[in-house]
Formats: C-alpha cells, structure tokens, sequence
C-alpha cells in the first residue's frame, strides 16, 4: 500500500499523510508556549520545519507515523495523531498534539480512536502506549478516555533522556474490548 494513499475519516475530521500546506499551524502550535511545553519545547520556525519533516520522513521510511489532523468543516489543520516509534522509544506509541485553535471539542479523543484503530488493524502492534509529561494533565485525560493506564515512569532515548514521562497504555486485546463494548463511539 502507498501510504499517500491512506486516509482516516471520522465524523468531523480527515486524518492523512502531513503535506506542505500543514506546515504553518504546525508551526503556530510550536510558537505556542502553552501548547508546545509538554512536547519539547517552543520551537522557530527553521526548527520547527526540521521537526515537520520527521513524520513524512517515518511515513517513508517506517511505513506509519503520525497523521495530520484536518477539520472537515474548515479544511484546516489542527493538529496531528498517530502511532510513533523512533530509535530506542519505550514503545509502540499512539501519540497526538494540537493547535491550541481546537483545544476543548474533543476531537484529539476522535482522532485518537481513529489512529489506534488503525494502528491496529495494520501495524501488527500488540499494544499501545503514550508517553505523556507528569503535569500534562489533558493528555493524562484523554488517555484515561482511552481506557488507558498510568504504567508508571519511562525513559525517553537521547537527547530526551532527563525530561520526565509516565508511559500510559493498553494492549491490543484490551482495546478491542472495549471497543466491542462501547461501539464506534467509545
């Protein structure tokens, strides 16, 4: 499969491969102080364009990444979701971030759902986990909305080692449940 070719849809968003027009959100939501402080750091532009190209990058490389995160409604790009696996990661990731544009209308939830769905049904993955900052307290929500769990602490690789994180998660056979027993609207 051509991974230009894979496209998510949920009610109110498309979830594909980043393209070039994506670019300046992404790099809003890295100016951002409040948005960009539990994913390293504000970044300038020139960084942040460095950092934008890493998921095309993984697409090509690894075969999966994150997508971005479209709104339907607007064509906008809020934000981007998907599973993430870097050299020496402490696992097989589900990861997100957001412009802070769309934060509080669930659709990091509906984004996520979609993404572990897929991660899922075609990564051959038997969990998923996020790495998620102590004092981010909207993604421990979120994870919790998942029917995710704290694990307790992780180690990022390099040069990320010293930031801390709590690796949240579920394996497959947990998440299949649960989506069985909530339906597509979990």
């Amino acid at each position: 499969m051509n991974p230009n070719d894979i496209q998510l849809e949920t009610e109110r968003l498309i979830l594909r491969l980043p393209r070039i027009e994506d670019f300046d959100a992404y790099a809003e939501l890295h100016a951002d102080e409040e948005a960009a402080r539990h994913i390293g750091g504000t970044l300038l532009r020139a960084p942040a364009w460095r950092k934008f190209l890493q998921m095309p990058g993984a697409w090509m490389v690894q075969g999966f990444a994150m997508f971005s995160v479209i709104e339907k409604a607007s064509g906008r790009w809020i934000g981007q979701a998907g599973p993430w696996q870097p050299e020496g990661w402490p696992g097989t990731e589900v990861g997100w971030a957001f412009h802070p544009a769309s934060w509080g209308r669930g659709y990091a939830t509906e984004a996520a759902i979609a993404a572990i769905d897929w991660t899922f049904a075609n990564l051959g993955w038997t969990e998923v986990i996020h790495s998620i900052d102590p004092g981010n307290h909207a993604s421990q929500a979120l994870a919790r909305r998942l029917g995710s769990r704290n694990r307790g602490p992780g180690k990022l690789p390099p040069p990320h080692e010293d930031v801390p994180i709590e690796i949240w998660g579920q394996s497959r056979e947990e998440w299949l449940a649960r989506r069985r027993h909530a339906g597509e609207t979990s």
